[in-house]
């Protein structure tokens, strides 16, 4: 296994796209925010250039992380009997892909959670012996018993929070509904575990809650997929631990600072995914607020600030809102370090062709944002027998996708609808609908690409 030296720190920058321009009256300011982070390791320290300020360099974390694979152990993980072999190989390879010096844990979920290694509420740590002895204890697991992950990600949470680490990580593998707890007793989970370790879910085959599954990676800033064939498990696990190796830093808030009379309207990642995150700000002091984004490696991030300005005359100018980039101590005695920091404009002018342009940025965003929103309500009104409107909203989205150049969502949608023409989003139902691309395409609506260069 690769150790990485210490000596490679990722740089942060932030760059802010916009239309700074406002016709007289105009209150309205959208600002497309671009997190780079990189050099950790894993590029060897490429220089970034456009950002706004200085690019801050932040401590490498090495092997200092914790992971634990929760897998489903619920009695329909026998049918058919291989889901099961292809789970205990996807966790095997997942721990062949720890590095060395990673403490980790493999948690056995059913209507109650497991230790299954290394067991009496420890971690282990990664090592030749150690991948073996997990390996073996994998080879005893086997299925039955219901499904309440609440319990799963609880226990998780003890062994993560046990550890004296900065990345803590949760990998979790679901085949079907969370029927052995209530709804509101996974939320309390999710509530409690939020902002303590990040986890990515999977669901595999098709007996499992689209919506159930999302949430949880949602809660707790992790990427959520569908494995409709369990034989494709070993390859995915493999990318997801290699995903969590990458990590650097972990609990990196954005932080919003707006003047006197200004007011946020909404912030929301939009790539590489759409996450809403406005009602997730904590409160940093006057007028400040922070906004979390998780744990980061060497990789891109855009998100879109929308906020309202009071009222001014023509020729004036101000500052809208400061986005930083906050990593806090993790001892809480020290203030918190400001990684890089870009400024959103606000300036009101009588030119018509200024003021009305919008942001190539802010554009694409915008019509990404709507298409994941449509694809969703498109489904929706399909399972509800709303063929009107799931025909609607389905032909919306093929039209956003062709335009923004989303090539693998519109993939996805052509499996859902047949396309008469994508340019006007003419489409017709089809007839019949795999389960597993219909489930597919809601999993993955919110995945978004980027402005075409």
């Amino acid at each position: 296994m690769a150790n990485f030296s210490k000596s490679h720190v990722p740089q942060f920058s932030v760059e802010v796209y916009q239309n700074e321009y406002l016709p007289e009256s105009g209150r309205e300011v959208n600002a497309i925010v671009t997190v780079t982070s990189t050099g950790g390791g894993t590029t060897g320290g490429i220089p970034l250039t456009g950002a706004t300020a200085s690019p801050a360099r932040v401590p490498r974390q090495g092997p200092n992380a914790a992971v634990v694979i929760m897998v489903d152990c619920s009695g329909s993980m026998d049918y058919p009997p291989t889901k099961m072999r292809n789970a205990r190989d996807a966790t095997a390879a997942a721990i062949d892909t720890l590095r060395d010096g990673t403490s980790f844990a493999v948690v056995g979920g059913t209507h109650v959670a497991k230790e299954v290694y290394p067991g009496n509420g420890r971690l282990a740590t990664a090592d030749a012996q150690t991948r073996a002895q997990a390996k073996e204890a994998l080879r005893r697991l086997s299925a039955g018993g219901g499904t309440a992950i609440g319990t799963w990600l609880r226990l998780t949470d003890r062994l993560l929070g046990a550890a004296d680490v900065d990345i803590r990580h949760g990998i979790l593998l679901t085949d079907g509904r969370n029927e052995h707890e209530s709804p509101e007793d996974l939320a309390d989970a999710l509530e409690a575990c939020a902002g303590r370790f990040t986890c990515d879910a999977r669901g595999v085959g098709t007996d499992w809650e689209v919506k159930e599954v999302t949430a949880i990676a949602s809660a707790l800033l992790g990427t959520v997929d569908i494995v409709a064939d369990p034989a494709g498990l070993a390859a995915d696990f493999t990318q997801m631990m290699e995903n969590a190796m990458g990590k650097e830093v972990a609990d990196v808030a954005l932080r919003l600072w707006t003047p006197v009379g200004v007011e946020i309207k909404f912030v929301k990642q939009v790539a590489p995914t759409v996450a809403e995150l406005t009602d997730r700000r904590t409160g940093a002091g006057p007028r400040a607020g922070d906004y979390p984004t998780g744990s980061w490696g060497d990789e891109s991030r855009d998100y879109h600030v929308c906020v309202q300005v009071p009222e001014a005359g023509i020729g004036q100018e101000m500052l809208a809102a400061r986005v930083s980039l906050i990593l806090p101590d993790p001892s809480g005695t020290a203030a918190p370090q400001t990684l890089s920091q870009g400024l959103v404009r606000a300036v009101w002018t009588d030119d018509m062709v200024a003021s009305t342009s919008i942001n190539p940025q802010v554009a694409h965003y915008t019509g990404q944002a709507e298409l994941a929103q449509v694809i969703q309500q498109g489904l929706d009104a399909r399972k509800s027998g709303d063929f009107d409107g799931a025909t609607a909203k389905l032909g919306r989205a093929v039209q956003l996708a062709s335009a923004s150049g989303n090539a693998d969502t519109a993939k996805l949608l052509s499996k859902v609808v047949d396309v008469v023409d994508a340019a006007t989003g003419t489409v017709r139902l089809k007839a019949k609908v795999a389960e597993a691309d219909e489930m597919t395409l809601e999993t993955r609506s919110t995945k978004t690409v980027r402005v075409k260069k």
